[in-house]
């Protein structure tokens, strides 16, 4: 199949803005909860839609006296907190466009980001932020969250509802609404404009079409932990308020750990690496002993294959697979769900593949990960796996009202009112991106099947052709070798080289895990440990059996230090930043070809 689409099931009217929602649930149910923050004692307090509501009131009249005008370009530079959300809906009230800016943002890219966008005004999160900004711009107002009165802004009595709700009700839907700067793998960040009819018509029919089970159903809520930056959680965010879900925020991945039995969410948004550390985490402590690591292993293998027996056209589980799945939803899975609140159903997972071990394991544990795919240049989400037909390996079907198809090439081409329509102040980007009939290129390599469902293989500027001709995609072998407890990051290399070889980076709390296990000292050196090489060797091997020899990974080069973030190898949306890596890293990659003929 070259190409699929599904019927739109909502129609966003030409009037509708995102900030409407606000308004119109505090005018039905004011006592509704819809959000719930981080309160003293590890507890949760309920915001109302009534509380909301004057919040977002109190906030965008106080931007409308500041001098924001219709149009206008806020940058808002926070962590994930309820006090992003309330921005940006202010923002959207007082008739401006918000232009977020990852806190871990450096000052070449803040002053980037300002300047092309033109910001006047930014919303920071801490006194730290606002400095920067400061050096790097002369915005007209800069206000600082943390402050005892950061978002008390002056002036706000003198303007009157009837004047924010003109300032509201003259924004339409194909507004911008944001501007969304890509962290970008290569190359200056480009601004992508995103519509309120974009973000809406993703939004609406996502939650009435393809996940209704996810958001609507009774008590349904989630704790999102992912950078409101970015435009995979900004779609929760939407939805959540759309849907009436309740929404939580953490502002950051490394502890939500402790939060999670809190809040105690129904379904989770995440990225695959936090699933990956999940499962791994949970296999390391199995494996501290002989015992309960045999239980996990046969628990694994249960869950697997109960998922699989879930299958369109799969044999019904059997008698025995029953007991024993039973069995270890006691031992194991229970515990598992457990640990993430014992009530999340559902997980959404985006911005890498998952992998069909990790998808049928935690199903078969009784969380169903649908996996989903898109682009900040499609309001986030493209297609998605639905609750009802959810086809483990895929990315799912369409979204109601889009369209995929495959070119000639293999590139995913998308088209739909989730598309955007250009990107901020370059029109010759946009000309590569858009083409005459309105479809966007993706520059991902994939192919539908017989039913519509989206397989994504790869990027396509990252393919990688071997000396001897043979084209060979990396996510597939580095999807794969990510699964290992030991490795955190890994880029396969090859181009023009007569064979396929690997960077990897081990994981800090793998590596300390294994180097107790195995009583080695805290300060040896892991890329002289035989065994150690060993088990990455084990790893390498069985993300082979995945591809053809040719294919295959014939050597790896173990790196002293992870990639990350903070040192530049990692965009914040933790895809690895090919180019930077194999620049500064040349000379082990040379090493490895040096001793490989």
């Amino acid at each position: 199949m070259r190409e699929y689409s599904i019927p739109a099931m909502v129609d966003v009217p030409a009037t509708a803005s995102l900030a409407d929602v606000v308004f119109t649930r505090a005018s039905q149910d004011p006592n509704a909860v819809v959000m719930r923050k981080p309160g003293p004692a590890g507890r949760w307090e309920d915001v109302t839609a009534g509380q909301f509501r004057d919040d977002v009131t109190a906030l965008a009249k106080g931007l409308v006296a500041a001098g924001i005008e219709p149009g206008d370009r806020v940058a808002l530079m926070s962590r994930t907190r309820y006090e992003w959300t309330l921005a940006d809906y202010a923002i959207w009230a007082a008739g401006a466009i918000t232009v977020p800016i990852y806190e871990t943002s450096s000052a070449e890219q803040v002053e980037w980001i300002l300047s092309d966008s033109g910001a006047r005004a930014a919303f920071a999160e801490t006194a730290a932020h606002a400095d920067l900004i400061r050096s790097v711009s002369a915005l007209d107002h800069v206000w600082v969250i943390n402050d005892p009165d950061g978002l008390a802004l002056g002036g706000a009595d003198a303007v009157t509802d009837e004047q924010l709700e003109q300032r509201r009700a003259a924004r339409t839907a194909a507004d911008l609404a944001t501007i969304i700067y890509t962290s970008g793998t290569t190359g200056r960040p480009k601004g992508c404009e995103i519509t309120h009819v974009n973000l809406l018509s993703d939004a609406r029919n996502a939650v009435e079409g393809a996940l209704t089970e996810v958001f609507e159903i009774a008590g349904s809520s989630t704790l999102l932990f992912l950078p409101l930056a970015h435009s995979f959680a900004r779609i929760i965010q939407v939805g959540c308020l759309e849907s009436g879900a309740i929404l939580g925020h953490w502002p950051d991945t490394g502890s939500v750990a402790k939060a999670l039995p809190e809040f105690r969410p129904t379904f989770l948004l995440s990225v695959p690496r936090v699933f990956e550390k999940v499962y791994n985490t949970a296999q390391q402590q199995a494996s501290a002993s002989g015992a309960k690591n045999r239980i996990f292993q046969a628990a694994v293998t249960t869950a697997v294959a109960w998922s699989q027996s879930q299958e369109p056209g799969a044999a019904t589980a059997g008698p025995a697979l029953r007991l024993r799945h039973a069995l270890f939803d006691r031992l194991v899975y229970a515990k598992l769900r457990a640990a993430v609140g014992g009530q999340v159903r559902y997980a959404v997972s985006g911005g890498a593949p998952l992998g069909e071990r990790l998808g049928h394991f935690f199903r078969g544990a009784g969380i169903v990960i649908l996996e989903g795919y898109g682009l900040t240049e499609t309001s986030a989400a493209g297609t998605v796996n639905r609750p009802s037909r959810n086809k483990i390996g895929t990315v799912g079907l369409p979204l109601p009202g889009c369209a995929i198809k495959i070119a000639d090439d293999g590139e995913i081409l998308l088209q739909g009112p989730n598309v955007f329509p250009g990107y901020w102040h370059n029109k010759e980007a946009t000309a590569e991106a858009l083409d005459s009939d309105g479809w966007l290129h993706s520059g991902d390599i994939g192919s539908l099947d017989e039913e519509g469902f989206l397989r994504v293989t790869g990027r396509k500027k990252e393919l990688i052709v071997t000396a001897a001709g043979k084209n060979v995609a990396p996510a597939v072998l580095e999807d794969r070798l990510r699964a290992s407890p030991l490795i955190s990051q890994c880029l396969v290399v090859g181009d023009g080289r007569p064979f396929i070889a690997c960077l990897i980076t081990l994981d800090p709390e793998g590596l300390e895990f294994w180097r107790q296990q195995h009583g080695r000292a805290a300060d040896a050196d892991p890329r002289d440990d035989p065994e150690l090489v060993a088990e990455i060797q084990r790893a390498v091997d069985e993300a082979n059996k995945a591809v053809s020899r040719a294919e295959s990974i014939r050597s790896f080069r173990i790196l002293a230090s992870d990639f990350t973030e903070a040192n530049g190898y990692l965009t914040p949306s933790l895809k690895v930043r090919r180019n930077v890596v194999i620049a500064d890293y040349a000379d082990d990659i040379a090493a490895i070809y040096a001793t490989r003929p």
